[in-house]
């Protein structure tokens, strides 16, 4: 992750954890709001729009540059087998788990899902033992984990997802609102595999930004919405079983 991008998605945090949103910056800094969420997409801040910033929230410059490569440092890429299994053998622990990833609320939460209040705190505290998240006061809560974390090959999450997801996921005919799919075969250059796998890199990441902007909206804005980008040497066994057998 470049640095400019780590001290964007550090002062998206901040200002979400002081309730300001892009609305509000907007107007103490005299910009219409889609500059300032232009700004933010793009990461475009000088040194002068981005202490502005700051001085909304009484931050320095150097106190949010210290944020920022504290975060970094503390941001988890991926979960050990402890935590994967931990969350696979109790479905409500993984349920809530994948909530706050979301930044759903603790009242949104009891809200929406067949958790009680109570049950809520001890699945947020499970979290928080886990390494998760961090509890904080009134049952808010810091995302430990980065959005664009991996499971571990062949681990607890990649199984459960294999085998509870992903087979239902596709069996969908993709035929309805916001619903798309498309298969694209060739043969391709080394070089060409590179810039694809860099291209759907780059893409997981900014839907995992477009996820932590988007949680400032009410969940009445936002939809559950599953994606996924799959690539792999693969010929379809329809043209396989016509191979030439090559001579040894």
């Amino acid at each position: 992750m470049s640095q400019i991008k780590l001290v964007t998605d550090t002062l998206k945090q901040l200002l979400k954890q002081h309730n300001i949103t892009y609305r509000q910056v907007a107007s103490a800094l005299e910009m219409s709001e889609a500059n300032i969420k232009r700004v933010f997409a793009n990461h475009s801040f000088s040194l002068e729009r981005l202490e502005q910033i700051c001085d909304i929230i009484n931050l320095t410059l150097s106190d949010l540059f210290s944020l920022a490569a504290k975060q970094r440092q503390e941001e988890i890429t991926e979960l050990t087998l402890e935590q994967e299994q931990e969350l696979i053998d109790n479905p409500k622990l993984l349920l809530v788990a994948v909530l706050v990833r979301d930044y759903w609320k603790f009242e949104e939460i009891i809200e929406h899902y067949d958790i009680d209040k109570h049950e809520a705190i001890q699945l947020l505290a499970k979290l928080d033992r886990i390494k998760l998240i961090q509890l904080l006061p009134n049952n808010k809560y810091k995302l430990l984990i980065a959005q664009d974390f991996r499971w571990i090959s062949n681990g607890p999450l990649e199984k459960f997802m294999e085998k509870e997801v992903l087979n239902r996921f596709m069996a969908s005919k993709f035929d309805g609102e916001d619903c798309f799919r498309f298969y694209l075969r060739g043969r391709y250059s080394q070089t060409s595999i590179d810039i694809i796998q860099r291209k759907l890199n780059q893409l997981t990441k900014e839907a995992a930004e477009l996820n932590i902007e988007d949680s400032e909206l009410p969940l009445s804005k936002r939809k559950h919405t599953g994606m996924l980008f799959a690539m792999r040497p693969w010929e379809p066994s329809l043209f396989e079983q016509f191979r030439k057998v090559k001579e040894q």
